[in-house]
């Protein structure tokens, strides 16, 4: 029966030690799950069947996307074996520290049950303590003996505890070493699928080559599109921005208003108080800063503006298109497509401030104190100006282009500045 309590005990001081591994791990595979759930939902997206300019193009940003979600992955599985390395050498410490623990023990042990075997008869035993000059001195003998043999029971309770630990820090190696073989595994594989695409991006970059002049035909077009639509949102941002302005002056006035209701002799601080607020509280009333402020909060964590798989195939700013030479590409926000039903939604709790047509597609602004995020390429919307939205809200469903890709155009401002949305979003 002692015994089984000592096998228990040992359980219950080891499972800690096993667990945190095993949760160090499940992260671990939980991590590279997502990146590689995202790569299986973007290889669903790229299934255009015309073979056109306008087609490729598209086709080649997709690929684009595809290869910097799997270089990401594969720089993912390097760091997770990193870790899982320096995991093997604190775990193959712990495991040597545990066996010096173990042998000190059995050293011990053994010299106790050497002297044990030497003084093993009850005779001997009762000799030593009745051969006590006085009873305290028989006392304090009888309390040795007794105090001895409880000393080596626990030399073996520590011996088998040890042995338990032991045990279970060897099963933590070998799983940290079968995960280290299974992403070597998955990196190979990985690798191979890279080379793949890269082929593929090749091909498709030397078939656009040949087809030059329509490709920049192309891509005068768009550059068209794209410079009368941030026309149309500057000038929309621009009246918001007035709007706001004259929402802080009011604001202001009612409280000047307010301050010189107040008895002058009781603070005798009124026309200061009136003086010392900033010119620069006026560009916006005490709720948009408080949004505002709510809004920078978040940044880096911000939801992604479109519902379900979605693959990133434009970025922010001006850019090359792999391979092409003299082909520049300058975003004023970023690209993202989403599959078949997906719906641009709120990346915060906001206003919605406009919603307007342009190029027969529907777009939508929504405020957030300062901030304003802009939504393009819908093909309806759920929303109306001057309606209040709350975070992953839908706005709208987006619309699918000639080629049948659904690609949401996202931009973020700060009153009139634009913002890299990929520093904002979780991506």
């Amino acid at each position: 029966m002692n015994r089984l309590w000592i096998c228990l005990i040992a359980l219950c001081l080891t499972l800690p030690l096993a667990a945190q591994t095993n949760r160090k791990i499940q992260e671990l595979q939980e991590r590279r799950g997502a990146l590689q759930k995202e790569i299986a939902a973007s290889e669903q997206m790229l299934l255009s069947t015309q073979k056109d300019v306008r087609s490729q193009l598209n086709d080649l940003k997709v690929l684009g996307g595809q290869i910097d979600m799997r270089r990401k992955l594969i720089a993912s599985i390097v760091d997770d074996m990193k870790a899982l390395d320096s995991e093997l050498v604190t775990l193959r410490g712990q495991l040597g520290y545990l066996q010096r623990q173990l042998d000190d023990r059995r050293e011990k042990y053994a010299t106790s049950v050497k002297y044990r075997h030497k003084n093993r008869s009850m005779e001997e035993k009762l000799m030593f303590i009745f051969s006590a000059e006085e009873l305290s001195q028989i006392y304090r003998r009888l309390r040795y003996v007794r105090e001895y043999g409880d000393f080596q029971r626990r030399q073996a309770e520590e011996i088998v505890r040890k042995q338990q630990e032991i045990q279970a820090k060897q099963a933590e190696l070998t799983q940290v070493r079968n995960e280290k073989s299974n992403l070597l595994g998955l990196q190979s594989a990985e690798q191979d699928k890279l080379e793949k695409q890269e082929q593929a991006q090749r091909t498709l970059v030397a078939s656009l080559q040949k087809k030059q002049k329509g490709l920049q035909n192309e891509l005068a077009q768009k550059r068209r599109q794209a410079e009368r639509l941030n026309a149309q949102i500057d000038r929309l941002i621009e009246a918001e921005i007035a709007a706001a302005k004259k929402r802080a002056e009011e604001e202001a006035r009612r409280r000047a208003a307010a301050a010189k209701k107040r008895p002058s002799s009781s603070t005798g601080t009124t026309k200061e108080t009136s003086k010392a607020a900033p010119m620069e509280a006026y560009k916006t009333d005490s709720g948009d800063r408080r949004l505002s402020a709510t809004f920078e909060r978040n940044k880096g964590i911000l939801p992604v503006p479109i519902t379900g798989g979605y693959l990133v195939v434009e970025h922010y700013g001006r850019q090359n298109l792999p391979g092409l030479t003299h082909v520049t590409l300058d975003n004023k926000g970023i690209d993202i497509k989403g599959r078949p039903g997906a719906q641009a939604r709120a990346i915060f709790d906001g206003e919605v401030s406009a919603v307007f047509q342009y190029n027969g597609m529907t777009n939508v602004l929504v405020r957030h104190g300062s901030y304003i995020s802009v939504y393009c390429n819908l093909k309806s919307t759920h929303v109306r100006r001057g309606q209040q939205v709350k975070t992953r809200d839908t706005l709208g469903e987006v619309a699918a282009d000639p080629s049948g890709n659904l690609v949401l155009h996202f931009q973020l401002r700060k009153e009139t500045a634009r913002l890299n949305p990929e520093a904002w979003l979780k991506l």
